[in-house]
């Protein structure tokens, strides 16, 4: 036992003990906090934890689980141990401990082994020379802990070099004679030590250079390990062995004598190198070992090195391999050691060369010349690194490595490439690059800078070559996983660099970089070597005539001509990698001067342009047709510099290039596409016909007229020839279509080979008819009459349709289609004459496309097909337009073959939505030649429209979107043909053609009046045109309801500018007409502009003005056809035609008979049988309301009733799917604030027919549809049908008969729920229901929704809590809705709660509790509710109980002071109720009551309620734990005046209770024990106490943090409450036993911080015995890992305390601990 000054005694040896023991606990958390505890202890009294220690350690890891922590502790209380404690007896003791353990096992490396070793190490910082004798014990004879001791003297030497070093002869001298001895498993760990050993050494020497302790007998131990370790050890089978030898070799030859080291250089050499066949964690410890030796024996400053070069070419020969192991991989996990290896070897290899630097350089190029990949591959990099570290010994050396890297020049592997590559621009920087080898490397990046991703496969498969040696081998495959695009970039990034950064360069830069242009091998390099020249122009002020000169003392240089050609073609691809158009056309600007001077101003300005076309690439490939546009721009480009240049030798000269150019690009580049078209370009601008002649035939010949891009590349070049040599293309046309397999090779292949012969038919026919195609839309319009009429009058056409394959159909139909555009081009030129044959060819077009009478599969057309069909109807469209006017018969083929494709699928949308637009302009285009009057036209119309209607009201989306697109586009055309002429082209207004059509128009009917002439109103089917299109201005598709409003606009348009009946009224207001239409043409206008505007805004005025627009009989069609309008698939649409209809009858009702109403009538019962969607069935019926409102109730309400009688009769109603119609009908007239009056009266007397005798009667005169002995039935439930919806309608008749007997219907369903959940109890399920279903139809009917919903929710509930919840949440909507008739009912009720019926009772208390709230304006009626409320707390019921409470409780603010008292006395006899619901609807109660209390209300029996509350605050339930504490620190606020002194007396007592609780398990408890210290907090008049509580600590619910916030708190309150200290103590010892661990554990760790800062010695002699021994206890028996944790850490607090001083000098009895030791 330890005394402390103040006379207490602690067991603080018996405390550490337990803590010590607790190391070995089953729970991290416990051994953390017991290690936690010793350290800090450790610091304080290391000698008795280190007593403690030893004492559990004697018994061996055998007696106590974790000796890792053990031997933990005692290395951090070693550490701490002051000089005067001081004791080698006492260390010696611990290191034998630590010894004996670590020799108890075979097992190595082990957890508890090295943390011995660590106190070993510990121990020698202090008596280095005891531990190391101690461990030298163990040293002679066989010891199987002896590994673990040397690698304890490893790891002293590592940790403390200063003392180790001047006692390793004593280490070596004992080690030495047993390595002799030691197995192979533990070779490595004594490897390992002469490691540390020898660096310990070589650090001590770097200290301290002049007390070198490296005397001869270290330097013979040395000599003879090293010996060893390198004969023997090195050489070892095991792998790991020979590691760790060759490591410790390479620390131990910079200490061993350069005799010995000369002689091991032959044994060790090799044994290093040897490592180098394995992996690269193993290659990277041989090249630092290897290093070591390099630097010990060439760069030694005693003596020259020890190894010549012919020596160490065995060496660098190995390390060369050793360069490309993963350096290139940098995904590779293994990377950063690769990097490291890498290093190491150029370090090797620098280290070489700073003595040898010639030898080292004829190597390295000897190993370039053998062309062995890795050994290249290491040769290459060692010499760009070298380069420029040896650059001045190197510099004579320099035509030799030239001369040597050219011969590398042809290497295949991909990383000696880019070895060389990155060689060659290091070469660069030092000047070594000059005259024609430079341009030979030159070329050699510009070729690589070229290369492609399929050049990268080529190589793949060349690398795969076996070599001979498997190291080899495998160092191949390393180097080959360099990438073509990392060799590109790294060659792109190296031109780059030589042109701008190197000024030497420039000299065999320029000119030479020209050449590179136009070789094909070097296409791919086109850009960067443009964008090198124009660095080079840039950066150098050329002239023109040094520039021309300098190209011109080359002959080996491209002329300009060739330039041009091949850069205008390599145009092509404005988005092709590293911007390569815009390079060239940069690299055009700079080389201006070549060519013709007045180029350049043209260049100069058009450039640009060309530039910023192609600048923005995302923008770019937005426009589909910018490949077009480009290609097309390139032409012109080239046109107009041409023209420009007007130099008719020189374009004969750029001609002669372009033919040279076609050997450059394959048949399939789209390079060779746009040469043709450049070709024909230049081709268009020579007036000589021989030149053209010629040079077309050679354009014919390179062509491969069986790829299509090609294909068409020749035809528009031919065309391009034909705008200034029609008749010479037109006879080469001839030629070769006179000669289509005439061949003979041709002929002899088709005799084997049918399939050939079709397919090279099929390729020339394609190529010959677009040729002839583009020749007639470029040659001249007033020439090609004659010669398309002499082509079409031929069978050439004909012989176009045996073409099979996709692309040459499409070709013949393009050019068909140029044809007829041929034509109409004509026309608008003046010179116009009709397509002879136009019909059939119109045939061919159909059958090409596949598509002939046939009308089904058009859903499954493929891809290619579907091209064929969009250039099929663009130019059938072109057909269409140009005379002859098409006859009925081939415009009914045209149109049966053509409609079904809106039916095709959406994707790929880049070809299907161009083939619908094409479709749509055939049909515009069939209208606008159709007919020969208005009506015919307006027939015409309506039979495309009507055939159109299966895709307007489609429920595909896109479908609808292209009809209604058909459609609106179609009546522009037809309101054009109608109002302003006719043009076959789509002229509006006047214009050429439509002039010469309308002398045609008025010749025929010159003598006829404009009626007969235009079509009738009536011909438009107005009414059923609307209904059909007004819906799609509801659609769920913006895009069509935008198009239908326009077509609704271009009917009404069409129709008020067609002449009228005499007899019709709607004349008379034709004004009223306009303005509607001008309104609808306003919207339109905002759905154009502003696509943000409401849909259903917009839907209304569209409905609007159509109202206005229809004539009557246009309204009743519309009405009458409405029932598949509001059956339509898309539901908005449906929504949208139920307004149009209920909008007409609205506003034009009055204008319909009786049979329009009751058909009217009809068709809308007949949607809402059909309709499926409750929600449009719902609507219809709104619209059947509104048409019984607005015209004939009478007659609406008989076709109801009547189908209502027929489907009670005929039909299981309650079966149908969807639910029954009529049942929705009496929903919407219950709903309808003018038709609920009638229909609830008949509904009314309908359900008093079965109580009242004279009800049959009535029964009887409302149905004249009855069957004997159903009707009764049938009407009963369709009575209660109606009654239903009637309720949940909310009519305004129907409100006013229930508000009538609110208040009785109300308290009587109230009541009857408390009965109805007996029953329903015990099983009886059906009343309840009919009782909530009747209660639902209430709620509905007085329109309180939230009732409602609380009735759907709860209703059904069984349980006692929830239907009282129910009652109660009822009873609030109640009285939020209709505060007036809670009067009443509260008088009902309060009667009602003295019923014998329990549940009755129940249910009336949770009504009147909540009702009791709304009862501010009462009167003498509240406190009636008061007294029965109060009479009935005592009721044998607890929920009776507690909900009378709670209705006092809920007593009005204003109110509530005067029964505040009555209620505080009711709450304090149920806080002791025996009930717990009971007493936590009290403690709730009284919370709330203390929010408003007056003072002399609660002062009275605020101690009574202290106490009560404290009872509580240790009740299990976590919930009336939470509102308790709440309560208590709520009564804070009334502990004033007379009780305040005793008040403040229940605060102290209650306040350790609620700092234990700030931890508890609970959530909420923890919130309200926050909140309640805030409240209380300044009552106890301490600052600090208030500081604390704004800690984090004190909010966080952390452990840690809250123990922070303990140990603050403690320290507040010893030294501000010293007087309440014994109070606190005597409660919280009582917590000890409290049921929860985590109170315990908060008891534990307040008490002993209350402890350690209190000076009050009376407390600590009562309690800091009893606590410390508690905790001892605790440690030890308790089953809570929380708890044993926490007096782990509470111990610790202790022993820290100033009050217990004196322990720290106290050591246990060692005899004790040692029978304790041995006891355990």
């Amino acid at each position: 036992m330890a005394s402390s000054s103040s006379g207490i005694s602690i067991p603080a040896p018996e405390a550490v003990q337990v803590l010590v023991s607790s190391l070995a606990d089953e729970s991290p958390m416990v051994r953390e906090a017991s290690m936690a505890s010793l350290e800090e202890i450790a610091a304080l009294n290391p000698l008795l934890v280190l007593d403690c220690c030893s004492a559990v350690s004697r018994g061996g890891r055998r007696r106590f689980g974790n000796m890792a922590g053990v031997f933990q502790v005692m290395a951090f209380g070693v550490r701490a141990l002051d000089k005067k404690d001081l004791d080698p007896s006492f260390m010696a003791k611990l290191a034998k401990i630590a010894t004996a353990e670590m020799i108890s096992s075979k097992e190595l490396s082990t957890d508890w082994q090295r943390a011995a070793s660590w106190l070993l190490v510990s121990i020698g910082s202090h008596f280095a020379d005891l531990m190391m004798e101690e461990i030298f014990l163990h040293f002679p004879g066989p010891s199987s802990g002896l590994p673990a001791m040397v690698q304890t003297l490893a790891d002293f030497a590592f940790a403390d070099a200063l003392q180790f070093t001047p006692r390793v002869k004593s280490v070596l001298s004992r080690v030495l004679p047993i390595l002799g001895n030691v197995r192979d498993i533990h070779r490595p760990i004594f490897a390992n030590a002469f490691k540390c050993w020898c660096q310990a050494v070589l650090q001590y020497n770097m200290d301290f250079p002049s007390h070198s302790p490296l005397d001869g007998d270290i330097m013979s131990f040395l000599n003879s390990a090293f010996e060893l370790l390198l004969r023997v050890w090195a050489s070892s089978r095991d792998l790991k062995v020979r590691i760790s030898s060759v490591e410790a070799l390479g620390q131990m030859v910079g200490l061993i004598t350069r005799t010995q080291l000369k002689a091991a250089l032959p044994r060790l050499v090799p044994t290093i190198l040897e490592l180098y066949k394995k992996d690269q964690d193993i290659a990277f410890v041989a090249t630092c070992s290897l290093h070591n030796l390099l630097n010990a024996t060439l760069l030694s400053e005693s003596g020259p090195p020890l190894l010549d070069f012919e020596e160490l070419t065995v060496i660098s020969s190995t390390l060369l391999p050793v360069v490309c192991i993963n350096i290139d991989s940098k995904e590779n996990s293994n990377y950063s050691v690769g990097l490291k290896t890498y290093n190491e070897v150029q370090h090797c290899f620098l280290t070489v060369g700073l003595v040898y630097p010639e030898d080292l350089f004829m190597f390295l190029l000897n190993k370039c010349r053998l062309k062995e990949e890795p050994l290249t591959f290491g040769a290459l990099c060692v010499l760009k690194h070298l380069l420029p570290r040896l650059s001045e010994a190197w510099h004579n050396k320099r035509p030799l490595l030239v001369e040597a890297v050219k011969l590398l020049l042809d290497e295949q592997n991909l990383g000696v490439r880019k070895a060389l590559s990155e060689l060659i621009v290091v070469m660069a920087s030092h000047c070594y690059l000059v005259g024609p080898s430079g341009e030979s490397f030159v070329e050699y990046l510009v070729r690589h800078c070229a290369l492609t991703d399929q050049d990268g496969s080529d190589l793949q498969s060349l690398k795969e070559v076996s070599t001979s040696s498997k190291a080899h081998k495998r160092l191949e495959v390393k180097t080959g996983a360099i990438c073509v695009t990392e060799l590109r970039a790294i060659c792109e990034k190296g031109l780059l660099l030589l042109t701008i950064t190197i000024p030497e360069m420039e000299h065999i830069l320029w000119p030479f970089l020209l050449k590179m242009i136009i070789p094909r091998v070097y296409t791919g390099a086109v850009a960067t070597v443009c964008r090198c020249i124009s660095e080079l122009c840039r950066h150098r002020s050329f002239n023109s005539s040094a520039m021309l000169n300098e190209c011109k003392a080359r002959a080996d240089l491209p002329n300009p001509e060739e330039l041009f050609a091949r850069l205008v073609v390599l145009l092509h691809d404005p988005l092709a990698k590293d911007q390569l158009a815009t390079q060239i056309l940069t690299v055009l600007c700079y080389l201006a001067p070549l060519f013709p001077k007045n180029i350049n101003l043209f260049w100069q300005d058009e450039i640009p342009k060309m530039k910023a076309y192609i600048s923005d690439t995302e923008d770019l490939k937005q426009d589909p047709s910018y490949q077009e546009t480009w290609d097309d721009m390139i032409v012109n480009f080239l046109a107009e510099s041409l023209d420009v240049i007007q130099d008719a030798v020189w374009v004969i000269s750029l001609g002669n290039a372009f033919t040279k150019q076609y050997e450059l690009y394959t048949s399939d580049d789209e390079h060779s596409a746009l040469l043709h078209r450049c070709f024909g370009m230049l081709l268009q601008k020579v007036n000589d016909r021989a030149y053209v002649c010629s040079k077309i035939d050679w354009m014919y010949k390179q062509a491969n007229i069986s790829i299509p891009t090609n294909r068409l590349g020749l035809a528009k070049a031919m065309g391009l020839v034909a705008a200034s040599h029609l008749d010479t293309v037109l006879d080469k046309l001839k030629d070769i279509l006179d000669n289509v397999g005439q061949s003979i090779f041709q002929r002899f292949l088709s005799l084997f080979s049918d399939s050939f012969k079709r397919e090279e038919s099929d390729d020339i026919h394609a190529a010959l008819a677009l040729m002839y195609g583009y020749a007639a839309k470029y040659a001249p319009s007033t020439v090609i009459e004659g010669r398309i009429d002499a082509l079409v009058g031929t069978n050439m056409v004909s012989q176009l349709l045996h073409v099979r394959h996709p692309t040459a159909k499409q070709a013949v139909i393009t050019a068909i289609d140029l044809l007829g555009r041929a034509v109409i081009n004509a026309a608008e030129n003046g010179a116009s004459f009709p397509l002879k044959r136009r019909d059939i060819m119109l045939d061919y077009i159909l059958t090409l496309m596949g598509r002939d009478d046939n009308n089904e599969g058009f859903a499954d057309s493929t891809l290619e097909l579907l091209h064929t069909q969009a250039l099929a109807l663009s130019a059938c469209t072109t057909l269409v337009s140009v005379e002859p006017k098409l006859t009925i018969e081939t415009r009914n083929h045209v149109l049966k073959a053509t409609l079904g494709f809106f039916a095709l699928p959406n994707d790929p949308a880049d070809v299907v939505n161009p083939l619908i637009d094409n479709l749509v302009m055939l049909l515009c285009a069939i209208l606008l030649t159709s007919g020969e009057d208005g009506r015919s036209r307006a027939e015409q119309l309506l039979h495309i429209l009507r055939q159109i209607d299966l895709y307007v009201s489609s429920p595909v989306d896109y479908q609808r979107r292209r009809g209604c697109l058909a459609v609106n586009e179609m009546l522009l055309k037809f309101r054009m043909v109608c109002i302003s002429g006719y043009c076959a082209l789509g002229c509006q207004g006047s214009c050429t053609h439509s002039k010469q059509i309308d002398r045609t128009l008025h010749g025929n009917f010159s003598n006829l009046p404009s009626a007969y002439v235009l079509p009738s109103r009536g011909a438009l089917c107005l009414g059923d045109r609307v209904i059909m299109y007004l819906p799609r201005c509801a659609d769920t598709n913006s895009d069509v309801r935008k198009i239908s409003a326009q077509i609704l606009d271009q009917l009404f348009s069409v129709s008020l500018s067609l002449p009228r009946p005499a007899a019709s009224s709607f004349g008379t207001d034709i004004e009223l007409a306009y303005r509607a239409l001008s309104s609808l043409e306003d919207v339109i206008a905002i759905l154009r502009s502003d696509a943000s505007i409401d849909p259903s805004e917009v839907f209304n005025r569209i409905v609007s003005s159509v109202c206005i627009l229809l004539t009557k009989d246009e309204l009743v069609a519309t009405l009458q056809g409405c029932s598949a309008a509001i059956c339509d698939k898309i539901k908005q649409s449906a929504e949208g035609a139920i307004q149009a209809v209920i909008e007409f009858v609205t506003k034009r009702g009055n204008e319909l008979t009786e049979t329009d109403v009751s058909r009217s009538a009809q068709a809308l019962l007949s949607a809402t049988i059909h309709v499926t969607d409750k929600h449009l069935r719902l609507e219809t019926l709104g619209a059947i309301s509104s048409l019984a409102e607005n015209t004939s109730t009478k007659v609406v309400f008989n076709e109801v009733l009547a189908l209502a009688g027929r489907d009670i009769i005929m039909k299981d109603i309650s079966r149908l799917r969807g639910g029954w119609p009529m049942q929705d009908a009496f929903y919407a007239f219950s709903q309808h604030t003018v038709l609920s009056f009638v229909f609830l009266e008949h509904v009314i007397c309908v359900l008093k027919q079965t109580p009242v005798p004279k009800g049959d009667s009535e029964k009887a005169e409302n149905s004249s549809e009855s069957v004997d002995g159903q009707i009764d039935s049938n009407i009963l439930q369709a009575a209660m049908i109606a009654l239903t919806a009637f309720f949940r309608g909310g009519g305004k008749v129907g409100k006013k008969a229930v508000e009538q007997n609110y208040a009785s219907v109300l308290a009587e369903l109230t009541l009857q729920l408390g009965s109805c959940h007996i029953l329903a109890s015990s099983g009886q399920q059906d009343p309840l229901r009919a009782l909530l279903t009747a209660f639902q139809a209430f709620c509905d009917c007085v329109g309180d929704l939230e009732m409602g919903k609380i009735l759907t929710r709860d209703g059904e509930q069984n349980e006692n809590e929830r239907w009282i919840n129910l009652l109660g949440d009822l009873a609030g909507c109640i009285s939020i809705k209709r505060p007036k008739e809670v009067q009443s009912i509260c008088l009902l009720l309060t009667k009602s709660l003295d019923r014998h019926q329990k549940y009755q009772r129940e249910a009336t208390a949770a009504a009147l509790s909540e009702f009791v709230r709304y009862s501010g304006g009462f009167g003498s009626l509240l406190e009636e509710m008061v007294e029965v409320l109060c009479q009935h707390v005592s009721d044998e019921s607890p929920t009776v109980r507690r909900l009378c409470l709670r209705g006092l409780v809920q007593i009005p603010s204003i109110h509530i002071l005067r029964y505040t008292a009555q209620v505080l006395g009711v709450i304090l006899a149920l806080l002791d109720d025996s009930d717990e619901s009971v007493q936590l609807t009290a403690v709730s109660c009284l919370l709330t009551i203390l929010e408003s209390a007056p003072n002399d209300a609660v002062e009275p029996v605020v101690i009574n309620l202290s106490v009560r509350l404290r009872n509580l605050q240790v009740c299990m339930n976590a919930k009336m734990r939470a509102n308790a504490f709440a309560a208590f620190g709520a009564l804070s606020n009334y502990g004033v005046g007379v009780h305040r002194e005793a008040f403040l007396e229940q605060i102290h007592v209650a306040f350790p209770r609620l700092v234990l609780h700030l931890h508890d398990d609970d959530i909420g408890v923890r919130k309200a024990c926050r909140n309640t210290l805030k409240r209380i907090v300044h009552l106890f008049e301490l600052e600090g106490l208030c500081a604390i509580l704004n800690t984090h600590g004190f909010n966080s619910d952390h452990r840690s943090d809250y123990e922070n916030f303990v140990r603050d708190l403690s320290k507040q309150v010893a030294q501000h409450l010293p007087s309440r200290v014994d109070t606190y103590m005597a409660s919280i010892v009582q917590a000890f036993d409290a049921p929860w661990p985590v109170i315990q554990a908060n008891a534990i760790y307040l008490s002993s911080s209350i402890l350690s800062f209190s000076a009050d010695q009376h407390v600590l002699a009562i309690y800091y015995t009893q606590v410390f021994g508690v905790l001892v206890g605790k440690m030890s028996r308790s089953s809570d890992a929380v708890v044993r944790a926490t007096c782990s850490s509470a111990l610790g607090l202790l022993l820290k305390s100033i009050n217990s001083l004196s322990w720290r000098a106290d050591r246990p009895d060692r005899a004790e601990l040692s029978l304790r030791g041995h006891d355990s």
